[in-house]
């Protein structure tokens, strides 16, 4: 049996595993855009032939693990993708979103390619090859077993509760006269997840690829985060009379966001300025989360019962019309504006940071993981100079930093997660969707807790197990 690392290796984006069994069947785990500068040839190339995959399993909905699905389907991949219904329905929003964000870039990008004389790119895929992947879609419920390759390969989910129906994927696999097992996590939620039940225990695996975003770091605690983020808004909106924008991923993030502020709100402590959810995706998102709430843990639902909804409350608006968009920047009056992308990287929260990055009343606040090449992680890191639609801009905003909102588990969180097993029948782990200087760091901790072979792949390196 091989395994093939075609993304998210020594890199966060663009989640891409490739498993080809003593039979030859070959089996994708997760199709994930590269998101930031300088990815365009990762996304155009697969480096393997789409239509050679037999079968797609997704972990879960987020772009750098699904928006390539549609390409793949494109590129000729005929066979089924299997996730859970919740998955599904959000993959249903995101991946027709992302399609209409791939048509809009390519034109804005080779417009001005045109200009410099240089090739044009070809479009990644659109809103005709996103419907085909979706009606390939094939929900499966947790601990429910599904069979691939002539029913050579099971395989079933277990909630990972990093997402609305992420799962982690559990494989047994007939190799060399025995049975290999082999978990991928897909991204670890956290234990105390606000929203989602937490990442249940799995079966003994005898390999585990697993994800390392926050590999070596703590979140801030949560009884925390709520006053952090009040003194943010404070800070921001009472004392500057300034704009508080947030980049968040329009599913998961946002409604977190929410919800924090909905609690605030109720508790009397949140003042009385407009918040605004300007992102139809995220619009959309929070009404399938809604219709979703058997995926929630009892202190929400208790608190839903009491309040009546969790994601709305006086002065709270969702915005999905463009026109309405545009008008935000001719406001002045203080305000929260909530938008996607999380990473800064597209959609309206760019225009809104382009409006406002050079006015100091501003404070941009990233609530979760940007990678380094993207305009959330240059703010992240401090740049005083970044690039917005080809300009370069001044960064005269203030810029702060709450990683607690993150749906990612710390390293104290994913070593509780991998604490059902026994470190010594794990043959190997392989450390995926973190960047290098983390993922070090994680293995020694990993090596400390137990787990006595880790192995940090490069980009298409391939492992025989």
């Amino acid at each position: 049996m091989q395994i093939q690392f075609f993304g998210a290796a020594r890199t966060v984006t663009g989640s891409k595993h490739l498993i080809t069994t003593e039979r030859g069947t070959r089996i994708l785990l997760d199709c994930g855009l590269f998101q930031g500068i300088q990815t365009d040839e990762f996304n155009q190339n697969f480096g393997f032939e789409a239509s050679e995959i037999g079968y797609l399993i997704l972990s879960h909905a987020h772009i750098d693990h699904s928006g390539l699905i549609p390409r793949l389907v494109r590129q000729g991949f005929k066979g089924p993708i299997y996730c859970t219904s919740a998955t599904a329905d959000l993959c249903r929003l995101m991946l027709l979103d992302s399609a209409y964000i791939q048509e809009k870039d390519t034109e804005r990008i080779n417009k001005r390619r045109r200009k410099q004389g240089r090739p044009e790119l070809e479009l990644l895929y659109n809103a005709q090859d996103a419907e085909r992947a979706l009606s390939q879609f094939q929900p499966v419920q947790y601990h429910q077993s599904f069979h691939l390759g002539d029913d050579e390969v099971e395989a079933f989910f277990t909630d990972a509760g990093h997402l609305l129906g992420s799962a982690a994927v559990h494989l047994t696999i007939p190799d060399a006269g025995t049975f290999k097992k082999l978990t991928f996590t897909g991204d670890i939620g956290r234990p105390n997840d606000n929203i989602l039940n937490g990442p249940e225990p799995f079966p003994q695996a005898d390999y585990i690829i697993c994800e390392s975003t926050y590999g070596n770091r703590q979140h801030e605690p949560q009884p925390d985060m709520k006053a952090h983020l009040l003194r943010i808004v404070h800070d921001t909106c009472v004392e500057r009379r300034g704009k508080l924008l947030i980049p968040a991923f329009a599913v998961d993030r946002t409604q977190e966001l929410i919800y924090a502020l909905d609690q605030l709100s109720s508790e009397g402590k949140l003042p009385r300025l407009p918040v605004y959810i300007d992102s139809p995706l995220a619009v959309r998102a929070t009404r399938v989360m809604q219709e979703n709430s058997d995926y929630f843990n009892p202190d929400i639902l208790d608190y839903i019962e009491k309040d009546g909804d969790a994601f709305a409350f006086p002065y709270l608006h969702y915005i999905s019309d463009v026109a309405d968009s545009k008008a935000l920047n001719q406001r002045e009056e203080p305000c929260i504006i909530i938008s996607s992308s999380g990473m800064a990287e597209a959609g309206r929260i760019k225009h809104h940071i382009r409006n406002n990055i050079e006015n100091p009343s501003t404070t941009v606040l990233i609530v979760g993981y940007s990678a380094p090449n993207t305009l959330g992680g240059a703010l992240k890191r401090g740049d005083e100079e970044v690039k917005i639609f080809g300009d370069t801009v001044s960064v005269k905003a203030r810029v702060e930093v709450m990683d607690s909102f993150s749906a990612h588990g710390d390293y104290n969180e994913m070593i509780e997660y991998l604490s059902c097993q026994d470190p010594e029948r794990v043959r190997q782990v392989f450390l995926v969707h973190g960047e290098y200087e983390t993922q070090v760091a994680f293995k020694l901790k990993l090596e400390k807790a137990g787990f006595g072979t880790v192995h940090i792949p490069d980009l298409y390196e391939s492992v025989t197990v």
